[in-house]
């Protein structure tokens, strides 16, 4: 196990993330704070930041400081971005800082922030090809990988906070004449690098800017489920966000639900970066990451000390085990449930016209090994408390769409708590939720099986008899709790057969 905290210094905001990285839960925020230091306003013509600069930065990393100690931080990271990396007095901010806070400020080259949130990013979602975008306060930058190998990288000089300085001085937010003239340059900007155009791949948005605009259409839409990791978004979707900035005023703006306070004033220059971005790539959707600049640079420091964490052709594997440990369910049951339910799901298809895509083979192996995780909470509503955690839980890899069915399956119950769990999204058809229940009643069989937690069962076999089925059950050792409980959940696999189930435990 190991702390680190990460000051990340930026132009529009200075940010401590305390993360805690163990092999068993991965790697999780245990403190996220900020200030809105602003520090790009501190540089002057030519550059160099002030001395008011410079001591709003010692200031912000003293106090940092006492809140990483009080969380026992063995490693405190102050990595600074493009207010600091532009400035011509470059060498005296460190050295001052030096002085004042015992600390190392290291300055994150341009390349190097774009590669961290590609890394981030293709380590916590299952997209192949793509397009990255971060947009701070003074850069913004843009990478695009093919098969999660980065291909080409860029820093372009411009952040909200320059934009707005350039575009909106002394004007209103929404200031068509300032919009208009901002979106022409900041094409001109994006056409001027030729790999970026016609890529037609997702659009992957890291950042505070970007969270806003997922947030701001999350709560125009009133979104039924939290987090905005791995949410996506249409042109549509990121136009509806674009008109609802123009159309408000300032103090709409500030209640404004998902926009933060301190961004009312720079979230127009994001969304143009966006919406522009989205239009010369031709995307095919704009999905945020949570995870970014922050996240990789722990992550590739982390990988020297772990060298097995962070595999990014492992990611729905690695954080649904992490998410189970988290909930303590015990690896022997876990594995247990789930060949059991992919042996059933396999003998109802050889004798049955079933149909399974290899997506929901796959839920339902990973639903099995979740089964119930609300228990840890409480017994007697393990079935809801199983639904909220991992519909509500920020998991790598899953789109909210594969969460809720993964959360759907892995609560099965019974068809009025099903129905009941639907209605919140209104996501599935109604031949997806008699899917889900068919694939939940296998899980539920499979785990009364299971029962008892021993792994008593050894194999299993359905023999097709004249006017009935013989599910014959070979255990090792006593299966008394499994005998009754899948008596009184086989009901589960007769509605997938045309004939009535016997059940039959034999020692092997």
């Amino acid at each position: 196990m190991k702390r680190i905290g990460l000051i990340d210094i930026g132009s529009n905001t200075i940010r401590l993330v305390i993360f805690e990285y163990s092999v068993e839960t991965g790697l999780n925020e245990l403190q996220n704070i900020k200030t809105p230091a602003r520090l790009s306003q501190f540089l002057d013509e030519d550059k160099n930041m002030n001395e008011e600069g410079i001591n709003v930065l010692v200031e912000t990393l003293n106090s940092f400081k006492k809140v990483a100690k009080k969380f026992h931080v063995e490693e405190l990271v102050p990595a600074a971005t493009a207010a600091v990396r532009q400035s011509k007095n470059v060498d005296q901010i460190i050295e001052s800082v030096k002085s004042k806070t015992n600390l190392d400020i290291e300055i994150i080259p341009e390349q190097d922030e774009a590669f961290y949130g590609f890394y981030a990013a293709t380590h916590t979602l299952n997209i192949e090809n793509g397009i990255t975008v971060d947009i701070g306060g003074g850069s913004t930058e843009v990478t695009y990988f093919e098969n999660k190998k980065l291909k080409e990288a860029i820093s372009f000089p411009f952040g909200v906070v320059t934009l707005e300085k350039m575009f909106f001085v002394d004007k209103d937010h929404n200031d068509k004449n300032a919009i208009k003239k901002c979106e022409k340059f900041v094409k001109e900007q994006f056409e001027s690098e030729k790999w970026i155009k016609d890529k037609k791949v997702p659009i992957i948005g890291i950042g505070g800017s970007a969270r806003n605009n997922a947030r701001i259409h999350q709560s125009l839409n009133n979104y039924p489920i939290a987090g905005v990791h791995g949410y996506d978004m249409t042109k549509k979707d990121l136009e509806e966000v674009y008109d609802e900035l123009k159309k408000s005023d300032k103090s709409d703006l500030k209640d404004l639900d998902g926009l933060s306070r301190d961004r009312t004033d720079i979230i127009i220059p994001s969304s143009i970066v966006f919406n522009t971005l989205y239009d010369i790539t031709d995307a095919t959707r704009f999905t945020f990451s949570r995870k970014g600049l922050r996240e990789g640079l722990v992550m590739t420091r982390l990988k020297e000390d772990f060298p097995k964490s962070f595999n990014k052709d492992n990611v729905t594997t690695d954080a649904l085990r992490y998410l189970a440990n988290e909930y303590n369910i015990n690896p022997s049951n876990g594995k247990q449930r789930m060949r059991l339910a992919e042996d059933l799901l396999n003998k109802v298809i050889e004798i049955t016209d079933f149909e399974v895509s290899n997506e929901d083979r796959k839920l339902l192996k990973e639903a099995a090994y979740l089964y119930y995780l609300g228990a840890f909470i409480d017994a007697d509503s393990s079935s809801q408390h199983t639904y909220y955690i991992i519909a509500n839980s920020s998991i790598n890899g899953f789109s909210h769409r594969d969460r809720v069915k993964l959360a759907l399956l892995a609560s099965f119950k019974n068809k009025s708590l099903l129905k009941f769990y639907v209605k919140e999204t209104s996501w599935f058809k109604d031949n997806e939720i008699e899917l889900i229940q068919k694939l939940g009643g296998i899980i539920k069989f499979a785990n009364a099986l299971n029962v008892s937690n021993t792994d008593c069962i050894e194999t299993l076999e359905l023999i097709d008899k004249k006017n009935e089925f013989d599910l014959i059950v070979d255990y090792v050792t006593d299966p008394i709790a499994e005998e009754y409980q899948s008596e009184r959940q086989k009901k589960h696999i007769e509605k997938l057969l045309p004939k009535k189930l016997n059940i039959i435990f034999t020692q092997g």
